[in-house]
């Protein structure tokens, strides 16, 4: 294996030594935060309003370990919206495995919950999302949404949950999942989530895909929040894929 300085080239990793590389931390008690964003090189998220534009081999195999680790993956409502989200579908096998080697996974192999933040239950009942859930989805909102909806989005399949009045703030998003033992995180956007999160210093790590594609014009970028912070983060591992994608993991300080 070629390592220098903690970069290693990524076709010098198996399956199941990435899996190990992106391990969760054995002993949680509480959610241990992890984001995941694919960007071209001149930092755009998107290409036509869709990350699909930007995805490589190597993002895909990382995004699929991302998701086989995670007990939940949290995304924006608008994310779904735009991405047209379905299910997450992990090998069942794997999670099993990682669940063995104390890295992340589930006992059972059974898929993690995708859980979406929205003040107003804002979704389609008859959407992929729904429709495709091997889990029930867990919708997080406020006393704002309708009733009709949320009783619209449980006939679908889901689990609505109560997490604020007229918000949901990141201390309470993060109850909800320190409330059903979901220690490990994966937030998958949009930017006013993880803007959000990490405005509130709850990002533990962030994994960063960078495409080789230059895109242009004015898209905006992957962390959106009200107030400007300042978060020290360390680089961890840098992994080169040899189509030029570059795979980066930091955590905070």
């Amino acid at each position: 294996m070629q390592r220098i300085h903690n970069v290693t080239q990524l076709a010098d990793l198996d399956d199941d030594a990435l899996a190990r590389s992106y391990a969760y931390p054995r002993h949680l008690d509480g959610p241990w935060v992890r984001a995941n964003f694919v960007t071209s090189v001149d930092g755009a998220f998107t290409v036509d309003g869709v990350s699909g534009g930007l995805g490589t081999p190597a993002d895909h195999r990382v995004f699929t370990v991302l998701r086989e680790l995670a007990e939940v993956i949290v995304i924006g409502a608008g994310t779904v919206r735009a991405e047209n989200y379905g299910g997450a579908h992990p090998d069942p096998d794997r999670r099993r495995t990682h669940f063995q080697h104390g890295i992340g996974g589930s006992a059972d192999g059974a898929p993690p919950p995708v859980a979406v933040v929205t003040a107003r239950a804002a979704l389609d009942p008859a959407a992929k999302f729904f429709t495709d859930a091997e889990v029930a989805p867990l919708i997080i909102t406020t006393t704002q949404a309708p009733k009709e909806q949320i009783a619209a989005l449980e006939e679908a399949g889901a689990e609505v949950v109560i997490a604020g009045e007229a918000a949901i703030t990141a201390t309470a998003l993060l109850r909800v999942f320190t409330e059903r033992g979901l220690h490990r995180v994966l937030c998958e956007g949009g930017p006013h989530l993880f803007g959000q999160l990490a405005e509130a210093g709850l990002v533990d790590e962030l994994c960063v895909t960078t495409a080789p594609l230059l895109v242009g014009g004015a898209g905006g970028r992957i962390s959106l929040s009200v107030r400007q912070f300042d978060t020290a983060m360390a680089r961890k591992q840098l992994l080169l894929d040899d189509d030029g994608t570059v795979l980066a993991r930091w955590a905070r300080r």
